[in-house]
């Protein structure tokens, strides 16, 4: 127990990835007998109260005129320019991913006063969020923040990391360049605007081309050694990686009766609470499985009364992936950047299907590394599926060297390894 407990508020992106990290680290703060608060959308009201934290609400959006369920305005969002992900990376920087980073920017100018109000009233020892674009009103309050970097980390920029979003090898530098300047072309004066809007607010000018700071007191990332970029210039101190950041907060679970008298390798399907919104993929994924050997388990998500699944399946519109996973043989994914590395932390394999942002380069990553496939989303065939199940759970070097990985993983908790890092900023 700490001698002055402190006040540490938590402000996750308005998705449950971001959320469920920071959800982690904060348990471990609070079992420390620290203050956490989360500040978190109106949408979110309760989620977070309902696990026993605080809770300060906020908006990013004007209300709507009907209630509104968790994380739905990316929900809305997704859905509407799903076409998109059918699309090369290049053609996304466009039709994706700088539209998302106007809404993500627009909310920020939206939410700024709100911001300002929620940490003049709590006083925070620190400020700890999980974003993709800059609030100056963090900065801009003389207290210290940390950076949760809980997507890929080619978010962090290097000449030699491939560009962010690309889904690009390593291995090979062709189009790398076009890459770089179609994502200038796409971002350049949406992030002047922005950048002038942080300073006329109190906050240092952004880095070029990017939209979020780096933190001058503790910066984190999660990214195993295995699968993380190699780098011309290395980190700077601030910067800890904390190989993965695991969850122990979800509710045990069991393998539902229908299933347990089945054989078959258990497979655990989930595109996650966004992806899993696009039920035309998710009905095709379910269909192509349907009849196989395997059993398989889906994250049905927002539109799960519109799934029906056969008899080797079971699921439900929310499960408790962190409880899951120890318990199957291998995960169909959306590349997710915390179902890639929960998946390394329990040694699962993984055959990736990657719809947007980060999730190409992660869907790059566990391939070339070896640890699992990654197939074309919308041009695969079902026996490039079923061929790619059979191949990762035959493999039994990669059984041993994942067992080997989710070993290490399991000996150093990346929940506890951020709370000491937060705690030296805090205390």
């Amino acid at each position: 127990m700490p001698d002055a407990p402190a006040t540490i508020a938590f402000f996750p992106e308005g998705a449950y990835g971001p959320t469920n990290n920071c959800v982690g680290i904060g348990d471990v703060l609070r079992r420390r007998g620290h203050r956490v608060v989360f500040i978190v959308e109106e949408s979110f009201a309760g989620t977070l109260e309902a696990q026993g934290f605080e809770e300060r609400l906020m908006r990013l959006t004007p209300p709507p005129a009907e209630p509104e369920v968790p994380g739905q305005f990316w929900k809305d969002f997704v859905r509407e320019t799903a076409p998109v992900f059918r699309t090369p990376t290049i053609e996304q920087l466009q039709g994706f991913i700088a539209p998302t980073f106007q809404a993500l920017a627009d909310g920020a100018r939206y939410v700024d006063e709100r911001l300002r109000e929620i940490i003049d009233e709590l006083q925070p020892d620190v400020i700890v969020e999980d974003n993709v674009v800059a609030f100056p009103a963090l900065p801009a309050c003389g207290r210290p923040w940390v950076r949760i970097v809980s997507c890929n980390p080619t978010e962090v920029r290097d000449p030699d990391v491939p560009p962010p979003f690309s889904g690009y090898p390593v291995d090979d530098r062709d189009g790398w360049d076009a890459y770089r300047q179609a994502y200038a072309d796409a971002h350049g004066p949406l992030h002047a605007e922005f950048d002038a809007f942080c300073r006329a607010r109190g906050a240092p000018a952004l880095p070029a081309l990017e939209f979020m700071y780096t933190s001058p007191w503790l910066n984190l990332y999660l990214y195993p050694d295995e699968v993380d970029h190699p780098r011309a210039r290395p980190l700077d101190a601030t910067w800890h990686n904390l190989q993965s950041s695991v969850r122990t907060t979800d509710e045990p679970w069991e393998l539902p009766a229908a299933l347990a008298g089945r054989g078959g390798p258990l497979v655990y399907l989930s595109l996650g609470s966004l992806g899993s919104a696009d039920i035309e993929l998710m009905r095709r994924l379910v269909g192509e499985l349907a009849g196989e050997r395997f059993r398989v388990i889906v994250s049905k998500g927002p539109l799960h009364d519109q799934l029906e699944l056969p008899g080797n399946m079971a699921g439900a519109e929310f499960l408790p992936q962190t409880s899951i996973l120890p318990q199957v043989d291998l995960v169909i994914t959306h590349g997710g950047n915390n179902t890639v590395t929960e998946c390394l932390h329990f040694g699962r394999p993984m055959v990736v299907l990657p719809l947007f942002w980060d999730q190409y380069d992660n869907a790059q990553r566990v391939h070339e590394t070896g640890l699992g496939v990654r197939l074309d989303t919308y041009g695969h065939t079902r026996a490039e599926l079923v061929g790619a199940i059979e191949g990762l759970l035959a493999d039994a070097s990669l059984a041993a060297w994942l067992s080997a990985i989710a070993t290490r993983l399991q000996q150093a908790p990346g929940t506890e390894r951020a709370a000491d890092l937060i705690e030296q900023i805090a205390c």
